[in-house]
């Protein structure tokens, strides 16, 4: 969903740095092939993770659901020499399309990824956070906050997507809409938590930046 007026969209993309090659393949692959394409972070949004990654050179990142790899390989760009990137998907029939593009990359011996429930792998990752990515089911979205907020470094960054989730955060909400409640329950949960600082940016379809204190 766009928030801003489609040309002023298309310029702000138009303005700003270029799709790298491998991540353009990646995107174009990824609506020919995998359902539900809209769910990659694409261009535009991809280089906003790549400069926050830069801005704040972790040395290491959690991802909470890959996808196709996209946003992975967005964040790697911005990894400390020696980083580590960590990230987490349930869904295993990407899980070889992931590999071909982290492969391919310069950050291929820096990605690590697992298959499986977050909540479950989370909580065995033995290492503390400079940067966290949150897009994934939007109903667990407390729960990888409750997990990850202890295991965050002072002053670490948590990255949560889809907070605006095109625009329902601000409709009637039906009975049946778990997702939309869970996202609500989430911002609120940013907004009052004493632990973090957090702006939602109006990003495609939101993106809240948070700092841990």
């Amino acid at each position: 969903m766009h928030f801003l007026p489609e040309a002023i969209d298309d310029y702000i993309v138009a303005h700003s740095q270029a799709e790298p090659k491998l991540l353009a393949q990646l995107n174009r692959e990824t609506n020919q092939k995998v359902m539900q394409p809209r769910m990659l972070s694409g261009h535009y949004q991809g280089r906003v993770l790549s400069l926050l990654a830069k801005m704040k050179t972790p040395d290491a990142i959690l991802e909470i659901g890959t996808y196709t790899g996209y946003s992975a390989l967005c964040l790697a760009e911005g990894l400390a020499k020696n980083g580590l990137l960590h990230t987490i998907d349930v869904n295993e029939e990407l899980y070889d399309f992931q590999k071909k593009y982290f492969t391919q990359s310069e950050y291929a011996s820096q990605i690590k990824q697992y298959l499986g429930n977050a909540t479950e792998i989370i909580p065995n990752i033995d290492s503390k956070f400079d940067l966290v990515f949150i897009d994934a089911d939007k109903p667990n979205y407390s729960k990888y906050f409750e997990l990850i907020i202890d295991k965050m470094n002072p002053g670490g960054i948590i990255l949560s997507d889809n907070v605006l989730w095109s625009g329902k955060v601000v409709e009637e909400v039906r009975n049946d809409d778990e997702s939309t409640r869970a996202l609500l329950e989430y911002n609120k949960l940013l907004a009052e938590d004493k632990r973090v600082e957090s702006v939602i940016l109006p990003i495609r379809d939101g993106l809240t930046l948070t700092r841990v204190l």
